[in-house]
């Protein structure tokens, strides 16, 4: 069964939005025989329980679970990328910053610095999109849109 690209999206969203700053605060499962995406929240975060959860919503046979960001390269590779093509005169910076805890405050200070967030937000989406694309094809998710 196809799914709707926006809504992998969205779920893939979901799953990264860890108010904790732990991996699986949030996660999303795409259902294999049926393209119904699944929401799952720790109850110690949002103070309640998931609505209607498959029991087997565990079972990798059925459900696949959204990947990370970091799964897919969008984390640090994605800034040093971006970096190296639109900063190279501030590349070593970036990466000294990301070699260390906080780093992401100090590059978009160093975006708004630069008149470059709008450029990164728009390379940034694009290579979301690609990534979570090549990951569908790889996982045999049909995606439409």
């Amino acid at each position: 069964m196809p799914v709707k690209f926006n809504d992998i999206l969205e779920a893939l969203e979901f799953a990264n939005t860890g108010t904790g700053g732990g991996l699986g605060d949030f996660r999303a499962f795409v259902c294999k025989q049926t393209a119904e995406i699944y929401y799952q929240t720790n109850p110690l975060y949002s103070g309640e329980l998931d609505d209607e959860l498959p029991d087997d919503i565990e079972n990798e046979d059925k459900y696949i679970p959204l990947p990370d960001k970091r799964d897919l390269d969008l984390g640090k590779p994605l800034v040093l990328a971006f970096a190296r093509e639109f900063l190279p005169d501030d590349f070593d910076d970036v990466r000294y910053f990301f070699s260390k805890r906080g780093a992401y405050p100090k590059f978009k200070a160093l975006l708004a610095r630069r008149r470059a967030i709008e450029r990164w937000h728009a390379f940034e989406k694009e290579a979301t999109e690609q990534a979570l694309r090549e990951w569908c094809a790889l996982h045999s998710i049909e995606i439409i849109g």
